[in-house]
């Protein structure tokens, strides 16, 4: 998986056939309802429930719908932290620093050069007949879990390419859900404020790094930055687009499906049948809206054959997607302030955001103890949904639990290394953060905030050296005998 980033998923795919148990192809015909979701549980990886763990990418050659036609279903492809890297021809601890080389000179879409070369077959504007994973029998409906809305803020010309949680409502309509004031919304409110929709392109099956690129906080990539520039730079090559057909928007011309329609006024329940919406990222089911904006379809046109790519609400694969961005912002944040820190780690066991990993060089004073704390808590203020921030030092490896687990145990005392920031804004999908479980919190969605320092206080430094195996001398070449002429 060296080299540049594959254009399109295919290509992402074919990098992997080569390696072994990096791809896993299942022939079987499983329902979209339940059946998909089920058997890959078990590669899934926490926060999934266990017996769980991190495993290959899983191409479901035969998805049955509830009606239409079988077709292909893709879960995992970003289910570890380094095949996801290797899929963009570096490695984890490169990765975030790729990000940032991308924010910093990003490189626009461009029209595709020749539409023909992405030809498309035009399917019937029913969403139901698409196999869109449904994962439990408590769910509102079956979601697209890694659709990614691209759309033009009519105001300030803006484009946007982010992931939302969408529910099948009907044949043609979907309801969304936005985050309040990010950048979909903003030009979502523009448009209506304008009386009229907003016209979407919704995709399903990109490439590596436009998928990476959508999932960047906005702290990362600010509004006025168009995330296709970023994934451009990511790809050392533009992303093409292409005219949506039915509404007045573009759309990325590799995608493997693609859903035009309008974003409306109007509103719906997010469940029709409860209060349940679907399993999300942190392991636990997801609390239906009362009210989200409706989506009406359009169109849906696909690649020949296409492949439906999907994640499964708890599991290793959507914390692995939004913590490279998240790494990138911290250490962005900690550089503009001068900090040395050496790497950052998300860990997806706090869903990629609420787990923080600080890794330190050596401590060159009594000093530096206190800049390891300060850093450490300008991460929890700065960044609402980072809950935990683990410092460790230059010897220890961010990507082993085990080793975070033994620098926890050896180089951690509570009533000296722990540091609680009460009260503060933090993210209501984590259940502890809710006023029935404290009383110290003031409100639902707010949340105590840790630091562990583990790293060994610099006038501690001698008592805490990791001993290296000795390596054998290596025997002195042997001087090539000389022979006499008979």
């Amino acid at each position: 998986m060296a080299g540049g980033a594959p254009v399109d998923l295919r290509h992402a795919l074919a990098s992997l056939d080569p390696l072994p148990g990096e791809l896993v192809r299942v022939t079987e015909e499983l329902p979209a309802r339940y059946g998909v979701a089920a058997r890959y549980a078990r590669w899934a990886g926490a926060p999934a429930a266990p017996p769980t763990g991190p495993g290959p990418a899983v191409l479901f050659d035969r998805v049955r719908p509830d009606h239409g036609p079988v077709r292909a279903v893709l879960m995992g492809l970003y289910g570890t932290r380094r095949r996801a890297a290797g899929l963009l021809g570096c490695t984890p601890a490169e990765l975030p620093h790729r990000l940032l080389d991308a924010v910093r000179s990003p490189r626009p879409p461009v029209p595709a050069a020749d539409p023909a070369g992405w030809p498309r077959e035009t399917l019937p504007p029913d969403l139901t007949a698409l196999p869109v994973p449904v994962l439990t029998d408590e769910d509102a409906g079956a979601y697209l879990t890694l659709g990614a809305v691209l759309a033009t803020d009519p105001e300030t010309g803006v484009r946007n390419l982010s992931v939302h949680r969408m529910c099948v409502q009907g044949p043609d309509t979907l309801t969304i859900w936005m985050v309040p004031g990010r950048d979909l919304e903003l030009a979502y409110r523009a448009a209506l404020r304008r009386g009229g929709p907003l016209p979407v392109a919704i995709h399903l099956g990109l490439g590596p790094a436009v998928l990476l690129s959508s999932c960047c906080p906005t702290s990362l990539a600010p509004p006025g930055l168009d995330e296709l520039a970023v994934a451009g730079a990511l790809a050392g090559q533009p992303v093409e687009l292409l005219r949506c057909r039915t509404v007045d928007a573009e759309f990325i011309a590799h995608a493997e499906y693609v859903i035009e329609g309008e974003l409306l006024a109007d509103t719906a329940p997010e469940s029709r049948h409860g209060s349940v919406a679907t399993p999300e990222f942190l392991g636990y089911q997801g609390r239906a809206h009362p009210a989200l904006p409706l989506v009406r379809v359009t169109a849906i046109t696909a690649r020949e054959s296409p492949i439906l790519q999907a994640v499964s609400g708890p599991g290793h694969e959507q914390s692995v997607l939004l913590g490279f961005g998240m790494e990138a912002a911290v250490l962005d944040l900690l550089r503009r302030r001068g900090t040395p820190v050496e790497a950052a780690h998300c860990h997806t066991a706090g869903g990629g955001q609420l787990m923080v990993v600080l890794r330190w060089p050596a401590k060159r004073g009594p000093d530096d103890d206190t800049t390891v704390r300060a850093a450490a808590e300008a991460v929890l203020t700065e960044f609402r949904m980072a809950k935990l921030v683990l410092c460790v030092d230059e010897d220890v490896d961010i990507e082993s639990d085990q080793d975070l687990w033994w620098a926890m145990a050896t180089r951690f005392q509570a009533d000296l290394d722990l540091v609680v920031l009460p009260d503060r804004e933090g993210f209501p999908l984590d259940p502890t953060q809710h006023t029935g479980y404290s009383r110290a919190l003031s409100a639902d969605g707010r949340t105590a905030k840790a630091v562990f320092d583990c790293t060994v206080p610099y006038a501690q430094r001698a008592r805490f050296r990791r001993p290296r195996f000795t390596e054998p001398p290596r025997p002195a070449p042997r001087r090539p005998t000389a022979r006499l002429p008979r």
